[in-house]
């Protein structure tokens, strides 16, 4: 039942990020600023990616539910739903990007002014070409997790699939005019990904629409916009703190690269080499998670408690234990990853020990995302913007600001120390989970 549900999303969500990976190896072949211009924009575009998340997944709390308990009407007014709120935070990110693009990305610039004159430039016109994804993005999203939530979760697999060889394709195509097409560098990895980005939501529609008898609840879907007002309550109730988790978490990681570049852009570079690395290894407990939420879901749907107690505590071990043997596997690649980008020594050496960090740390990211899935999935949404948000601004940015400008420690140190304070978390998620919080079905 876990390799059905979480071997698919860490395909698909492999893909992506090996897509992200060869974008970003690509560009790092043409320069340190073109690198760290996109890295600054990629920053940004993760704030939006994880509110469109958070936006979807408040819903898909009652999608997974809903189809646990048989009710294909629930799931179609939740589809519904979900397509309403991201054309909402698709319009406010079209105009926080397009009126405040410029300063958002002028935060992260400091130190060398001509590095930073240069990395502005390319930052600036890479945000303007990846506005194009924004819908596209929030199409798929709104798509695959409503399929993956009612079991299927094969198609967005194959749509990823076809996302990455497009981007391949292009991306070495137009970066470096290859195959008779300009060489655009900067602007050309930007029209690659939103390339991409239209292809994969082209399939993941396409078979919804083309599948209704296996997926009824796409049936009508836009004969009518309307939803209960009572799910809509409900919805605002448990996801609004779910949208406002993912966005202010994104949003606090963002910030905190910015509180490292106050060393440099080398920082910025070494960061971005370190974290594209990790996000590939990522996919395994990001994938488990997604997968208790849905699982957990779909059983306390179906009223069978003890039995999502018992599946809970079985896919926790299994997160932490895999990811184990993937810090490992980190640990082993960090000297020689970041010696294939065209860059400094210090960005290199910097990206290297970082890389180091993240693998120590990944199996408390593992444990950490399992829990908070877990208590996600029974509707717990205001203790997990607690538990994961609200802890990244009130404890680990001031930490990152005060070891940054009142300590001469090395950013490598200061990096590790701010990873480490997930500890406290990790117990938090512990205590709540074994208290049982979040055993409730909430569409009964």
């Amino acid at each position: 039942m876990v390799l059905l549900v979480a071997v698919p999303i860490m395909v698909q969500n492999g893909i992506t990020n090996f897509v992200n990976l060869l974008d970003n190896i690509m560009v790092g072949q043409v320069g340190t600023n073109q690198m760290s211009g996109v890295a600054i924009v990629n920053q940004l575009i993760t704030v939006f990616n994880l509110c469109i998340f958070g936006g979807v997944s408040g819903v898909g709390i009652f999608t997974a539910q809903y189809y646990g308990s048989g009710d294909e009407e629930g799931v179609r007014h939740t589809l519904r739903l979900k397509l309403m709120v991201v054309a909402v935070l698709v319009g406010i990110w079209f105009l926080v990007f397009g009126i405040f693009g410029d300063d958002l990305i002028r935060m992260f610039l400091k130190g060398d002014a001509q590095g930073n004159d240069a990395a502005f430039e390319y930052a600036r016109e890479y945000l303007h070409i990846m506005m194009g994804c924004l819908i596209p993005f929030a199409l798929t999203q709104t798509y695959s997790g409503t399929l993956r939530e009612t079991g299927e979760t094969i198609v967005p697999m194959k749509a990823g699939i076809v996302a990455f060889f497009a981007n391949l394709l292009l991306d070495y195509s137009l970066i470096f005019g290859k195959f008779g097409f300009p060489e655009l560098g900067v602007r050309g990895a930007a029209i690659a990904t939103v390339i991409a980005r239209i292809a994969e939501v082209a399939v993941v529609m396409a078979w919804a629409h083309s599948h209704t008898a296996e997926k009824p609840f796409i049936r009508g879907v836009y004969r009518s916009f309307h939803v209960p007002m009572d799910l809509v309550k409900e919805v605002i109730k448990k996801g609004t703190p779910l949208l406002l988790n993912e966005t202010l978490w994104a949003g606090g990681m963002a910030m905190l690269v910015r509180c490292y570049s106050s060393r440099g852009l080398v920082v910025v570079a070494g960061i971005n080499i370190a974290t594209t690395l990790s996000n590939m290894f990522s996919i395994v407990y990001i994938a488990m998670g997604s997968a208790i939420g849905i699982i957990l879901g779909q059983l306390l749907g179906a009223g069978k408690m003890e039995e999502a107690v018992d599946t809970d505590r079985k896919l926790i071990f299994f997160s932490v234990a895999s990811c184990l043997g993937v810090a490992i596997l980190m640990i082993i690649v960090s000297p020689f990853f970041p010696q294939i980008y065209n860059t400094s020594d210090d960005v290199k050496y910097i990206a290297a020990w970082i890389i180091r960090v993240l693998a120590v740390c990944m199996p408390l990211n593992a444990f950490m995302n399992s829990t908070y899935f877990t208590l996600r999935s029974g509707g717990k949404t205001i203790v997990t913007f607690l538990f994961d948000s609200f802890y990244i601004w009130v404890v680990d940015i001031p930490a990152a600001i005060l070891l940054i400008n009142y300590t001469d420690w090395n950013v490598i140190l200061v990096y590790f120390l701010v990873q480490m304070m997930e500890i406290v978390k990790c117990i938090i998620g512990y205590v709540l989970v074994k208290r049982g919080v979040w055993i409730k079905n909430i569409v009964d």
